[in-house]
């Protein structure tokens, strides 16, 4: 009998301290035997709380096709740091056998432990770019989780009685317009402000508000990114721009709300018109608004000069092996990310109920599982993308360095100047 403990240290985990990490709650999914000798244990340390209740579901799917097979799930995120909680399990010695790399950076800094997966189904189904991130060599030291992409999403309804055609918001000169145009009716419109600004969470402003405006300095390659020697802000004065105008109409402090605040408590609810967020809210507004969910959330691409129409989409985090684990641990973990990706009960999980945009070949007669994913579909389909490319920025670059001024420049203490200058200093520093 096969016996799985699921631990979710979702808002509980204390960074500073490895007990923390270790003293999460579990619980058994479907027997109190214990696990047979001849039982393959698998641990995953991951950072999709998003998708944490789909994702344990899966896992027990898999564990009752495959009884020899343990899989016991760690989830860190929701407002905690999963890199540094990543670098705490392998300072304790309690290393992961899959956990998850988000790009060239964080592949370089675990590299001598990454298995070779250049053998697996899913490498071959892998499609055309996504695995250059992962790419050293002759091997493949990661599978990608999905697409995904982002921009403002907006609530249909309240576009509509104020009297806004989001087809009309093309250059950020409409965007402020329609901004303005709620914040005069936000009375009427039953909102506290136009938007919701996720500035505590600093991936929110950091890595995917700054790339917006990075991507074209570096042609929308995340390599180049990774070996560029510096950053020069080249559209800097349009990410001010759209910083500036996200926090002056949003629920304040902006400093104070985080990801959970933002989708769940401001736009779920309708406090909100807009946030700036991607896909991969899908589910959580789901579960607070089934009916809202599929009806009401459009997309808007953010506005560049020169990208008008188009949304960041990319390949934002990868799974791993350890290559350190036993071999039967090592291979046992191949095989499942590859029954994950390639075979038809985990398609239809990833699409169905992950609500995945697939990375890999298989998927051309599956349904796009929810409308925010189908409408970046679309954009990717017809060419209308922004790169990914702050995943090739210097380690801890975009959150520690980047987000971090752009907290400074939010409450008043430095100017966009000495952000720019920060973050362009920090960036040779890193690459020297």
């Amino acid at each position: 009998m096969k016996t799985i403990t699921f631990r979710s240290c979702v808002g509980t985990v204390l960074l500073t301290s490895v007990i923390a990490l270790t003293g999460c709650s579990f619980s058994s999914s479907s027997s109190e035997e214990s696990s047979s000798e001849d039982q393959v244990t698998v641990d995953v340390f991951q950072q999709k709380v998003e998708f944490k209740d789909q994702f344990e579901e899966l896992v027990r799917i898999y564990e009752e096709e495959n009884p020899d097979v343990n899989i016991n799930v760690q989830t860190v995120g929701g407002g905690n740091d999963y890199e540094a909680a990543l670098k705490s399990t392998f300072s304790a010695g309690e290393e992961p056998d899959i956990f998850n790399a988000d790009g060239p950076t964080a592949i370089e800094e675990y590299e001598e432990y990454l298995a070779d997966v250049s053998d697996t189904k899913a490498v071959d189904a892998a499609l055309e770019g996504t695995l250059s991130a992962v790419k050293r060599d002759e091997k493949v030291l990661g599978l990608p989780f999905n697409q995904e992409g982002y921009g403002l999403l907006y609530n249909k309804q309240v576009f509509e009685e104020a009297g806004i055609n989001p087809n009309d918001i093309q250059t950020f000169e409409d965007l402020e317009g329609a901004v303005e145009t709620l914040e005069s009716q936000k009375e009427e419109l039953g909102i506290e402000a136009p938007f919701a600004l996720a500035a505590k969470e600093k991936w929110v402003i950091g890595s995917h508000l700054a790339n917006t405006f990075l991507a074209d300095e570096f042609n929308h390659d995340v390599m180049e990114a990774y070996e560029a020697d510096s950053v020069e802000f080249t559209m800097g004065e349009q990410m001010k721009r759209f910083l500036d105008l996200q926090n002056e109409y949003s629920i304040q402090p902006t400093l104070n709300l985080d990801y959970s605040q933002q989708v769940e408590e401001h736009f779920s609810l309708g406090n909100v018109a807009m946030i700036q967020q991607g896909n991969w809210v899908y589910n959580t507004i789901e579960q607070m608004d089934p009916e809202f969910a599929e009806n009401n959330v459009g997309l808007l691409p953010i506005p560049v000069e020169g990208y008008e129409g188009s949304v960041p989409v990319g390949v934002p985090n990868y799974w791993v092996v350890n290559k350190e684990s036993e071999d039967e641990v090592v291979q046992a973990s191949k095989d499942f990310l590859d029954w994950m990706y390639t075979s038809e009960a985990g398609k239809e999980f990833v699409t169905d109920e992950f609500k995945f945009i697939p990375a890999y070949e298989g998927y051309e007669d599956m349904e796009i599982a929810d409308p925010i994913s189908q409408e970046i579909y679309n954009y990717a389909s017809e060419g209308n993308t922004i790169g990914w490319i702050f995943l090739g920025a210097p380690t801890s670059w975009t959150e520690e360095v980047m987000a971090s001024a752009m907290q400074e420049y939010i409450a008043g203490d430095i100017t966009w100047e000495e952000v720019e200058e920060q973050a362009s200093s920090a960036w040779e520093k890193a690459r020297q």
